[in-house]
């Protein structure tokens, strides 16, 4: 049977890979997974992996310093091959890596988001799975995983399924975990390190996120805001957001988590979590952003507090049309 990623591999010699902009664990796990795959098992290719700046905790990954900044990336290089990974749109993917893709004599995109416009010569979506992570986990030849590669989707996995409890968890996820628990993976070591454990500053600015939120519809949603000039306060970027939105999301009560972060003036990321009623894609999708039904996010340009009732006005109409 074809394999759409193996026969790609096959054929390739340079090999590009790369991600969605501000990349979190998924992306990251999917990129580094696949990296260290090819490295494993096609020691001859010359593979690059681009990607932008991303927390700490994430570098717990084997050979993560080995990942290039997209300014490092050759526009005159032409690869044989580009994979693009976790990335639901060109306008989402790395910062600078556009000119690269067109000039490739192959694009693959390997993704798991509902919204994913199918930009690539082969597209590989699978909007049921957990993650790209496991959507990868898939196309893969399970006896030629090594360690390195098994710790890095079991990472993405555990990102994009918010540690297996989230409604994209099903019995595909959770085979493919164990799978790459057999392969070496420490659970309690990147459940922990990577999940659970963090620096004092992401705690601070946990802390102010949630004294500073607000509740609306009858505390069904909850909203907050972390300007830059917070971020500067303590000393914070946005990659000590992780975790936050999912913390919100917790509060007993509430259906939807909003969370604001200021990325320059008048630019403001708008991530969105649900527990079980609400789409939040569709929210997300009010100022051309997506994701899944679950978890999605967009970019506004302009005054975050408008288009933050506007969000708020879709989560109280998808609310009274579920009464």
């Amino acid at each position: 049977m074809n394999n759409i990623l193996l026969d790609a591999l096959s054929g390739a010699r340079k090999i590009a890979i790369t991600g969605h902009t501000r990349p979190d664990g998924d992306c990251i796990g999917s990129c580094m997974g696949l990296y260290h795959y090819i490295r494993d098992n096609y020691p001859g290719k010359k593979t690059d992996m681009f990607l932008e700046d991303f927390a700490d905790c994430y570098r717990m990954l084997q050979k993560s310093d080995q990942i290039r900044r997209p300014d490092q990336a050759d526009p005159d290089q032409a690869y044989d091959l580009f994979i693009v990974l976790d990335c639901s749109t060109q306008e989402r993917m790395t910062e600078g890596m556009k000119p690269v893709f067109d000039k490739s004599a192959m694009t693959l995109n390997i993704d798991h988001h509902i919204s994913n416009t199918g930009y690539a010569q082969e597209n590989h979506v699978d909007g049921r799975a957990s993650s790209a992570s496991e959507v990868l986990f898939e196309l893969l030849q399970k006896d030629h995983i090594q360690k390195a590669c098994a710790e890095s989707l079991y990472m993405g996995i555990i990102c994009d399924s918010g540690v297996f409890k989230y409604s994209q968890t099903t019995e595909k996820t959770m085979n493919a975990a164990g799978y790459l628990l057999s392969r070496g993976v420490d659970s309690q070591k990147w459940i922990d390190g990577v999940f659970y454990e963090k620096t004092y500053t992401q705690n601070r600015l946990m802390g102010r996120a949630l004294l500073e939120s607000q509740l609306t519809e009858d505390g069904s949603c909850i909203v907050s805001c972390i300007t830059r000039e917070i971020f500067r306060e303590y000393g914070a970027d946005r990659n000590d957001l992780e975790g936050i939105v999912e913390q919100m999301r917790l509060t007993k009560g509430v259906e939807v988590a909003i969370l604001v972060s200021q990325t320059d003036d008048q630019v403001y990321k708008f991530s969105l979590r649900s527990k079980e009623t609400v789409d939040v894609n569709a929210i997300a999708a009010l100022y051309g952003g997506g994701g899944h039904r679950m978890a999605a996010g967009a970019t506004v340009n302009g005054p975050w507090e408008p288009a933050a009732e506007q969000m708020i006005n879709a989560v109280r109409e998808q609310l009274e049309s579920h009464v």
